[in-house]
């Protein structure tokens, strides 16, 4: 089981860079940097390049709306070249808030976009002339379009390998299936072990089942919070604003697929309430409605006996690479947490 790690993208980066190495002599595999409506994430993601020798680097993630396929193509070969062959391409649609809100670009057709996206991404990358008919993209422009002077072009650049692994976040059971389906691996959110099989589990098996040989097996990425101790328990709090704005407010009513993963989850109620306080401003108290126990079974805080039992469960629902939120007050104590979980994990 690899240990990952999420940089946060509102502030304090170039000091989370410095501690990379730390991190990455204790055990850290791959680090992953998202790109919401912040600072882009490819820059960021070249300065981590040049910082570090051995850890592995991912888009976590790049939306499939704001650049186009062959400069995602384009981007995820120069970041794989600039780190000798560490970068993962993560993709996902994002949402209509930021999408159509900070971007202007219609939100529409999510799956066939990323299953277009992803062919033409790795027909750039085995350097083949780039012609390519969709529903949604076709390369080069077809006559009547543009000034009809488009020609099929291929890289110029040779990449450092011609398949970079492909990571897809998704949580709707046509997006899972999708990335079982196509990507070498597949990142959810709040992510619960015991309900996966039931939430997941038919759309994990149809895409699983028209999965080709040569992807190998899905990376299945989760995402926890980290910490380790019999005084820790209140660390779960934190979490309770972010869940509240995911569940309550990334999204309009009935279009929100948060809100539709904790009702998958069971809790109907509950999602529903957050999502009223949320959108009427009531933040504080959408936040105290968050179920402590799905805080709590999301999450790795808790003894080392409760750590141990949960990464257990983690790995028996199929979760290959555990990308974790370490709770230190020091940046020594976030080192020893990446220690402690990759020994627990191995």
């Amino acid at each position: 089981m690899r240990i990952g790690m999420a940089l946060n993208y509102s502030g304090g980066f170039k000091e989370s860079v410095a501690e990379l190495a730390d991190y990455e002599k204790a055990g850290l595999d791959i680090v992953f940097v998202a790109e919401a409506y912040s600072f882009d994430a490819v820059s960021q993601m070249g300065y981590i390049a040049a910082k570090t020798e051995r850890l592995e680097i991912a888009s976590g993630i790049l939306p499939i709306y704001s650049r186009t396929p062959a400069l995602l193509a384009m981007t995820a070969a120069g970041l794989d070249y600039v780190s000798d062959g560490r970068f993962t391409l993560g993709l996902g649609a994002s949402g209509p808030q930021v999408i159509e809100g900070f971007h202007g670009v219609p939100y529409t057709a999510p799956l066939g976009r990323t299953r277009e996206i992803i062919e033409i991404c790795r027909q750039v990358w085995r350097r083949e002339r780039l012609e390519y008919e969709g529903k949604h993209y076709t390369l080069p422009l077809p006559p009547g379009q543009g000034t009809g002077l488009g020609k099929p072009l291929k890289i110029i650049n040779h990449p450092v390998r011609p398949r970079i692994p492909i990571v897809i976040a998704a949580i709707g059971p046509k997006n899972v299936e999708l990335a079982a389906e196509l990507a070498e691996g597949w990142e959810p959110i709040f992510y619960v072990p015991e309900k996966a099989a039931d939430v997941w589990g038919p759309s994990l098996a149809a895409g699983r089942a028209k999965r080709q040989d040569e992807l190998g097996e899905l990376d299945v990425i989760a995402q926890a919070s980290l910490a380790i101790g019999d005084d820790v328990a209140g660390l779960l709090e934190f979490g309770r604003p972010m869940a509240a704005l995911y569940i309550g407010g990334m999204g309009a009513k009935g279009r929100n697929f948060y809100n539709d993963l904790a009702r998958r989850y069971g809790y109907e109620k509950e999602a529903e309430a957050i999502q009223e306080l949320y959108l009427d401003g009531k933040k504080q108290e959408a936040a105290a409605l968050v179920p402590h126990e799905l805080l709590e079974s999301m999450s790795l805080i808790g003894s080392d006996g409760f750590v141990r039992d949960r990464v257990a469960a983690m790995k028996e629902s199929g979760v290959t690479t555990l990308n974790i939120a370490p709770f230190g007050a020091t940046h020594e104590d976030r080192v020893k947490l990446i220690e402690r979980i990759k020994e627990i994990a191995s």
